[in-house]
């Protein structure tokens, strides 16, 4: 097919009505295939199924009843599991419900309400900022955005977001507080922050004195091709004499049940005791019969590791198909670029600008749902209108494959119509 972007008119428009007819087919066809989330697929459920029945006795190793009251911060076999996972100290941990995204509106709200280490509540200020990095989380800006807090948008590279330009904003503007970050497998791109990037973070210069990292690892053991070893954000800020910077956030959410999974919080103990003491007036705990279930079938590190390889061989093969087929069906043809992740939960692609937006309508109206074009960046504005996320968890190889098809279909069309149009 060659470069299509370098195509004659004449070459396009024939182009196009080839490209028509194949559309159409897979319109009046009336598919209904679900590519919106990263959504585990039901058989990535199955695999966790036993855990339902893992319980043969309900009190921990010191003889906690986990039926009754008691423990604010997680039981302490669940935080061991965590602390040997992601190298952080058992004391430094709150175990949390089932979703990390809780715990990280919980920590804003406080911040919001209360302040932290002694500063004036943000909730009170006339201005709060927040730099987020983007491509990114779509649920990390809804929480900024929900609270009214103002978001400037960080160009990502290679090695995680834009250092230069976080350094000069975070140095001379006091009312940025923080900056969202999903370090190791990002979504939607898949990139994993360079030891220089996690070291600038840490020890950078902040005109707020509480400038907070929100450093959500929520792929941090999830690799499908490689894991990359990113450095511990916690260790860095603490080495750079900046302790209280991050707070760090992860789950088993697409590791057992999304549903019924366990999260964490973990930050120095200053921010911990600081956390608890707001928490004893919101809860009397989180559910630690979910949390000694999950230790009773994952039974330490090493079994939760070994969960996750099973995983990764389960997910490979649809990422497998959806690289190969963004290869032979749109590589050089200058219509569409790509990052091919080393693991995580997506994979993103950029069409030729202006064209994302009309390319998810087009998949939509041929039956495949996907994340909206924009969610990846805050407001829902993609400056240049080409980012979008595919999300291949949760289809079968077989539907995925179909989407896949539509997909490159749509991108073509969109593409073509948009040089058309110059």
């Amino acid at each position: 097919m060659g470069k299509i972007t370098e195509y004659s008119k004449e070459e396009l428009k024939q182009l196009e009505k080839e490209l028509l007819v194949k559309y159409d087919e897979y319109v009046n066809a009336g598919l209904k295939l679900d590519m919106s989330r990263g959504k585990p697929a039901p058989s990535q459920l199955d695999l966790v199924n036993d855990m339902l029945g893992a319980l043969d006795t309900y009190t921990t190793e010191s003889g906690l009843d986990v039926r009754n009251y008691g423990v604010l911060d997680g039981i302490p076999e669940m935080k061991k599991i965590f602390s040997d996972t992601f190298g952080i100290p058992a004391d430094q941990i709150i175990v949390g419900g089932n979703a990390s995204l809780n715990l990280m509106f919980d920590a804003m709200m406080r911040f919001m309400v209360f302040g932290t280490e002694g500063n004036i509540p943000w909730g009170r200020m006339d201005k709060v900022k927040f730099l987020c990095p983007a491509p990114g989380y779509d649920r990390h800006f809804g929480i900024t955005e929900c609270l009214g807090i103002e978001m400037i948008t960080i160009p990502m590279t290679e090695d995680g977001p834009d250092m230069d330009m976080i350094e000069q904003l975070a140095a001379e503007d006091a009312s940025i507080k923080g900056i969202w970050c999903v370090p190791k497998y990002s979504n939607p791109q898949g990139i994993c922050y360079s030891d220089e990037t996690v070291k600038r973070l840490a020890s950078m210069k902040t005109a707020a004195p509480d400038f907070r990292i929100f450093w959500d690892n929520a792929y941090g053991i999830h690799p499908i091709f490689e894991d990359v070893e990113v450095l511990n954000i916690l260790d860095e800020a603490a080495a750079a004499g900046n302790p209280n910077r991050p707070l760090y956030f992860a789950s088993t959410s697409k590791i057992s049940f999304p549903g019924a999974g366990v999260s964490f919080v973990a930050a120095s103990k200053e921010m911990v005791e600081e956390i608890k003491n707001i928490m004893t007036y919101q809860t009397i705990g989180y559910d630690k019969i979910n949390q000694l279930r999950h230790v009773k079938f994952f039974k330490n590190a090493e079994g939760l590791k070994a969960h996750m390889q099973v995983l990764a061989d389960a997910m490979r093969p649809k990422f497998e198909m959806v690289l190969n087929k963004l290869e032979e069906e749109l590589g050089g043809t200058g219509l569409l670029s790509w990052n091919a992740p080393k693991g995580g939960y997506f994979v993103a692609v950029d069409t030729l600008e202006g064209c994302a937006k009309e390319t998810v309508r087009l998949v939509k109206e041929a039956g495949v749902v996907m994340t909206g074009a924009g969610a990846t960046y805050p407001y829902k504005n993609d400056p240049k209108d080409t980012n979008i996320r595919i999300a291949p968890t949760y289809p079968t190889i077989e539907e995925l494959e179909k989407a896949m098809e539509i997909f490159c279909v749509c991108v073509k069309l969109a593409g073509v119509q948009k040089l058309l149009d110059r």
